[in-house]
């Protein structure tokens, strides 16, 4: 599992992307909003946004924003850089 802390400025926000891992997006100040594709919300302080292993996304902050991304790992799979892409 990784921790990594979030600080956005109103204004900031973080590209569309997806990941190989499941993660949650903790906000502990301020809020964002976000987009999946298929939905748009808010998360405020105090509340968790789940996003599923290769789900597409992008979050954007109007305030001043903080937030923990939880990244749980794979059992019993050393960590390492993953890549979503296919193998051609």
């Amino acid at each position: 599992m990784r921790v990594v802390g979030l600080q956005l400025e109103p204004g900031q926000h973080v590209p569309q992307h997806r990941n190989a891992i499941p993660v949650a997006l903790i906000v502990t100040e301020g809020r964002l909003h976000f987009d999946d594709g298929a939905k748009t919300g808010e998360v405020g302080a105090g509340e968790m946004l789940l996003i599923n292993p290769g789900e597409r996304h992008t979050y954007r902050a109007d305030i001043s924003t903080s937030a923990y991304l939880v990244f749980a790992g794979l059992p019993g799979v050393r960590s390492r850089t993953w890549n979503l892409r296919r193998k051609e």
